[in-house]
């Protein structure tokens, strides 16, 4: 079933460069939805009117592949495959960082091949090897996030039929606790989390201890649960040593730093910078974290989870899912929580469980009252009162997630 959700957002990139030279690479955190996306590539290929031989698709997470281990392994399977095959022919690789030195075989097909290509990768420097060079500036990323709320939506309205406002509000709550991995849908609830626990860790020893041949692994599982646990705080690297400190650990600043490395190159966690709102300086230090998908935050947090912090990293994931620059806002002593930046449009965005009590309201008008622009500016809440006032708009969270215009 989750096949026929049509990940739109994203195909609408891809249609514009089927048939042109540019390597189409797909990057996300592990089970996204990167091999679903490269069927439904195929789908439009064949729609198109191409010959399903010319098709070449290769999972190479498939034991079929096991022998492939390099690119001179790979180049031997992909020229024996295509030497018979006249026109253009449509290569598709899945989690292309299994081969070793693939970009060689890329740039090669690219000469040696009338083709068209498709990778995809679980770690956001796929292209930033030093190898990547031999395919700077001819290749498109497209970044691949767990299904938004819209595409939820679209699930349940497949499966179920129309949905009524309290059945929104009671997959917006399913969402909270479990996420967007495609997957979870598909499992009843006392099955999600042990797929969300199966996934978390193959994440953890596949894409980050593998990968970077790494041994304090004590010390790399309390980090990611720290971070997580206290996502959307405020951080700097000093103020986490001090912390770990704190609780008997004591590790170099390098050290968590090549680890925060790491870990956001396997997308489990996303940076936002700081800002200063009336000089537009990005600050060096104190750094915000947010968690790929809800569903990890409900594995790490548990009974000690915040529905206000899980509500601005849901939002978080919105904005930089509709390609927003997002970066954390500073004014005077007060935060703004996201300023957003897309081509020539801004937005600064405020987010709360509610704030239907006074004081609560006035710490989250008042910020966005003291911005001097004429940037829409919004506060995002729970509550169902609209509160919008002095030109700044009050929406229900669930309401800003639907709308994909804002």
């Amino acid at each position: 079933m989750i096949f026929m959700i049509k990940r739109e957002l994203y195909l609408s990139k891809i249609r514009k460069f089927i048939d042109k030279e540019e390597i189409k690479a797909i990057t996300g955190v592990r089970r996204c939805g990167k091999t679903c996306l490269l069927k439904q590539i195929i789908d439009e290929l064949e729609k198109r009117g191409v010959n399903n031989e010319n098709i070449l698709y290769v999972s190479l997470e498939s034991s079929k592949y096991d022998n492939i281990k390099d690119y001179v392994d790979l180049n031997e399977y992909i020229f024996k495959q295509t030497e018979n095959l006249k026109g253009k022919i449509y290569l598709l690789f899945d989690e292309i960082q299994l081969v070793s030195n693939w970009e060689k075989s890329i740039n090669a097909y690219r000469i040696d091949l009338n083709c068209d290509i498709y990778i995809t990768g679980s770690n956001s420097k796929l292209l930033s090897g030093e190898l990547a060079t031999l395919i700077s500036g001819r290749y498109i990323k497209i970044d691949l996030y767990p299904f938004s709320f819209n595409e939820i939506l679209e699930y349940y309205k497949v499966t179920n039929g129309n949905l009524t406002k309290d059945n929104e509000k009671s997959i917006f709550n399913k969402y909270l606790k479990y996420g967007g991995l495609p997957r979870v849908l598909d499992f009843d609830d006392d099955e999600k989390i042990d797929y969300l626990t199966d996934i978390y860790s193959t994440i953890v020893l596949k894409d980050i201890i593998y990968r970077n041949n790494m041994r304090n692994i004590g010390f790399l599982e309390r980090l990611i649960k720290f971070l997580i646990t206290n996502t959307g705080q405020i951080f700097s690297v000093n103020s986490i040593k001090k912390y770990l400190k704190h609780e008997n650990i004591n590790v170099s600043t390098n050290t968590i730093s090549t680890y925060l490395k790491h870990i956001t190159e396997a997308y489990i966690l996303l940076k936002a910078q700081r800002e200063e709102i009336k000089t537009k300086k990005l600050l060096s230090v104190n750094e915000k974290y947010y968690c790929i998908d809800p569903g990890f935050y409900q594995l790490q947090a548990g009974v000690n989870k915040s529905r206000g912090q899980i509500l601005e990293n849901v939002v978080f994931l919105e904005l930089i899912r509709r390609e927003y620059r997002v970066t954390v806002g500073n004014i005077g002593k007060q935060e703004i929580d996201f300023i957003c930046r897309k081509h020539d449009k801004t937005i600064y965005i405020q987010v709360s469980e509610s704030i239907l009590d006074e004081n609560t309201r006035e710490r989250e008008f008042n910020p966005l009252e003291k911005i001097s622009d004429n940037y829409p500016k919004y506060v995002l809440t729970l509550d169902d009162w609209d509160y919008s006032k002095n030109g700044i708009t009050h929406l229900n969270v669930i309401d800003f997630l639907k709308n994909e215009n804002i």
